[in-house]
């Protein structure tokens, strides 16, 4: 079965809205790890919108599943994987103040500056996966580059699944087929939710694991976080 990561940005997002500590993001983490879920993903942003910096250190004194912290690589959030030593690190490449992530790295162009990083992330015993498109060419520029996993960005998948499913796979499958063939573990992320899950573990088979935030969020409003992870986790199961 792939793996479900699940992002609870969302989750300190509405705690912050508020103040306090309403709702609680490490006993959600907690209840989401109770019910199925095989790892907890957080995004810190260096201005703390939603996870902060003390959120990252809790989550990982309390959790017994993996914690995947993602993140562009700026001196503080290295500084913050130094000291929490996660279990696996998403390099992105979006600027503090981006929205969400919506490209991902080019792992050519930018060799230089990622090659380095990913050398001191795997010397401190974190594995390290690269946010990338779905490109054959920046799975091979990821896998000299000496990172562990590639996670594909999933937002145009999300987006032509709609109109036509089959187009919409067809460069994840290239994607993935090379990953394959170069060792390196495939994730996948952005924008999936129960309509394009299941497809999409379908007809990637190698997919290893997916990291869901907002909808899965979303529908835990209207279905119940038990429900929702057993739908998730239903949506991932070997065909």
């Amino acid at each position: 079965m792939t793996r479900l990561s699940v992002n609870i940005n969302k989750v300190a997002l509405l705690r912050n809205s508020r103040g306090g500590n309403i709702p609680d993001v490490v006993a959600f983490a907690l209840a989401c790890e109770r019910l199925g879920a095989d790892g907890i993903t957080v995004h810190p942003r260096p201005d703390e919108r939603h996870i902060r910096r003390t959120d990252v250190l809790a989550l990982r004194d309390a959790l017994g599943v993996e914690l995947n912290v993602e993140g562009y690589p700026s001196p503080a959030f290295l500084a913050l994987i130094q000291q929490v030593r996660p279990a696996q690190v998403t390099l992105v490449p979006d600027p503090p103040e981006a929205r969400t992530s919506d490209h991902g790295w080019d792992t050519v162009a930018q060799a230089e500056f990622l090659r380095p990083i990913v050398a001191q992330l795997k010397a401190w015993g974190v594995r390290v996966s690269l946010f990338v498109d779905p490109v054959p060419a920046m799975v091979e520029g990821a896998q000299a580059l000496g990172a562990d996993c590639v996670e594909l960005y999933t937002g145009p998948y999300a987006h032509h699944f709609l109109h036509n499913p089959e187009e919409a796979i067809a460069p994840y499958q290239a994607a993935a087929q090379r990953a394959a063939e170069l060792g390196l573990r495939l994730h996948a992320g952005h924008d999936l939710n129960l309509h394009n899950l299941r497809y999409l573990r379908l007809n990637l088979p190698h997919l290893a694991e997916v990291s869901i935030g907002h909808a899965l969020i979303a529908d835990t409003l209207y279905l119940g976080l038990a429900e929702t992870l057993r739908r998730y986790k239903h949506a991932l199961r070997d065909p």
